[in-house]
């Protein structure tokens, strides 16, 4: 929920010069974050279908790095509030988990999946087995013309089909695709509108007033701007636990989680479920572990640079 300093700062918006002023004066502290265990119940997400995979599902690796990290951020950050949208193997719908977020009044929103991609198709020969044909052929002419057909067996060759696990592993980072930013900037607005309709002050606010469309552009930019350092915090541990850090992604489909919170937000695509290199890791306790602890200490480090006076008077 957009904290009751917005509706300062949208006030600031009515006297012109004063501007850029209150949005110096706009920064947060890291007060609570929200991790989110990607799919669950029904929706199993990704499912390990190469040849001698361990036939494991997304839902389960998300929700074991989730509460790792749940753990890790509770202990390295005691001052913070850590909350998980799911401890257990239930089914959210999206929206769900953008409202226990923006409910919240979340500084963070953490969303951990695991990516793959479609596999080919490979076959190998495995024996040969006895099919029978047949040959066709005819006598007579005009009226007279019959059709003949003579069986006879032949081999043939028998094939098992598999998947072929892809050769692409490592850790990458998705965040908002700026051409989906008007649902973020739709919620904003609503809870601008929310938090000033509880104050007598503020009341006379209007979501759709050109101010307070200004004031959530000028939040959703620094989400974003937030939302791009987060992500760099991760590749940068990501890559110093010596895994490919594959880089910071925007999907051009959108991604619900990160359009409808109110909050920087990123997603970590933590490894690919369809590489048996990654499959292994990611259903490690070992690499669970590792990837929790690298997530906490981005956000160590984009705490610190959030609460730095160098950036409060951006």
């Amino acid at each position: 929920m957009v904290k009751k300093g917005l509706l300062i700062f949208a006030a600031c918006l009515f006297s012109g010069a004063l501007f850029l002023q209150c949005a110096a004066q706009a920064a947060k502290k890291l007060k609570t974050i929200v991790v989110d265990a990607g799919h669950g119940g029904k929706d199993g997400g990704a499912f390990g279908e190469y040849e001698n995979s361990l036939r494991s599902n997304e839902k389960d690796i998300t929700l074991a790095i989730s509460k790792k990290l749940v753990v890790e951020l509770k202990r390295q950050l005691p001052d913070v509030k850590t909350i998980p949208t799911r401890t257990t193997d239930i089914y959210q719908d999206p929206r769900e988990k953008a409202n226990i977020a923006n409910d919240a009044g979340a500084d963070l929103f953490i969303c951990i999946h695991a990516d793959a991609v479609d596999l080919k198709t490979g076959r190998r020969q495995v024996g040969s087995k006895t099919v029978t044909r047949y040959k066709v052929y005819y006598t007579g002419k005009g009226r007279r013309k019959v059709k003949h057909t003579e069986p006879y067996d032949v081999e043939i060759p028998s094939y098992q089909y598999y998947k072929i696990p892809t050769e692409r592993h490592g850790t990458s980072v998705w965040l908002l695709n700026t051409r989906n930013a008007g649902i973020k900037n739709d919620k904003i607005r609503e809870n601008i509108q929310f938090e000033a309709s509880g104050d007598s002050a503020y009341s006379t606010f209007n979501s759709s007033s050109p101010e307070v469309r200004q004031l959530a552009q000028v939040y959703s930019k620094r989400n974003k701007e937030k939302s791009d350092r987060m992500a760099g915090y991760v590749m940068d541990e990501i890559a110093s636990k010596g895994r490919p850090a594959l880089g910071i992604f925007q999907r051009a489909k959108g991604i619900w989680v990160l359009e409808a919170t109110t909050m920087p937000a990123i997603l970590i695509e933590t490894g690919f479920i369809s590489n048996p290199g990654d499959e292994q890791y990611l259903n490690s306790d070992k690499g669970q572990q590792e990837l929790a602890e690298a997530i906490t200490k981005a956000v160590i480090s984009y705490k610190q640079l959030l609460e730095a006076p160098k950036l409060a008077q951006k």
